[in-house]
């Protein structure tokens, strides 16, 4: 499924937690791992430039150890320029499936407009990103960095969460083994004009919900339960992901036009700045 991954790491706690969720990777098929360390030598002056380099090779030796004893095959490299550019760049021309950055929570707003580096991938990104929450050390044992022990998919039933589920499916046949299907009717679009019909369109999602539970149930030995509430979707989401508990959240993004996605509220990249769960984007739709 993610044979080949990139993980761009940075000199943070969030970078370091991620490489150790990183594992639950394996059983998803990923067996390759490009670890990218990025900068912007115009963000220094000469001086400095060696003095990172030295402590960017230092770290990409420490966090390369961690992967290799995971099980992974490991390359590094340091990028510098259009960070952004690059990346992609690098996943298209050598098939990389996923990049995995780390984050720490609500930082994603400042480190857009600080230009931080992790964050600059979110624009127009062309493969699935994985962004892994930084849970500032209340990670219990018995989780054991476990990301894919509990996925939730929210859906809105449009293309975009099409493309999302068909990943959702692909981690069942991988061995995913708790899905939750997610809907929330959208108080916005509903109240108050067609509140009466509240009870009317939560049978047919119900019944649209029900049909993607038997699409995974034949898939594999996995437990699925769905839910509809109402409500904003955003902040629906999130308490549903605080009272599971669920570690990973898989949704849809339009994959272009993310500035205007973030001032026009997308649900997806409000889900990424704000929830406590790491986030799987599937690019969709990319007219």
């Amino acid at each position: 499924m993610f044979d080949k991954i990139i993980v761009v790491s940075e000199v943070s706690n969030a970078s370091s937690e991620m490489v150790e969720f990183i594992r639950s990777l394996r059983s998803l098929g990923a067996k390759e791992c490009l670890l990218l360390q990025c900068f912007n030598p115009q963000d220094v002056d000469a001086g400095v430039n060696s003095y990172l380099r030295s402590i960017f090779d230092e770290n990409l030796k420490q966090q390369s150890a961690i992967l290799i004893e995971q099980g992974f095959t490991v390359k590094t490299q340091i990028i510098s320029g259009n960070i952004k550019h690059e990346i992609n760049q690098i996943a298209e021309e050598d098939q990389y499936s996923l990049i995995v950055v780390g984050a720490e929570k609500h930082s994603i707003v400042s480190s857009l407009f600080l230009g931080g580096i992790a964050y600059n991938i979110l624009y127009g990104a062309v493969k699935p990103i994985l962004v892994i929450r930084d849970n500032n050390g209340k990670q219990t044992p018995e989780d054991n960095f476990n990301l894919i022990r509990h996925v939730l998919f929210p859906t809105d039933f449009s293309k975009n969460a099409d493309v999302a589920f068909e990943q959702v499916k692909e981690m069942v046949r991988n061995g995913l083994k708790k899905v939750t299907i997610f809907h929330i009717q959208d108080e916005s679009k509903i109240n108050p004009y067609l509140l009466h019909r509240l009870v009317e369109f939560n049978e047919i999602d119900h019944d649209r919900l029900q049909k993607l539970k038997d699409e995974l149930l034949t898939l594999n030995n996995v437990s699925v339960d769905i839910q509809i509430r109402f409500g904003s979707p955003t902040s629906e989401i999130i308490k549903l992901l605080n009272e599971e508990k669920i570690p990973l959240i898989v949704m849809g993004t339009q994959g272009r036009g993310f500035i205007k996605e973030i001032f026009l509220g997308s649900v997806s990249h409000n889900i990424v700045r704000h929830a406590s769960a790491s986030v799987l984007l599937i690019p969709g739709n990319r007219e």
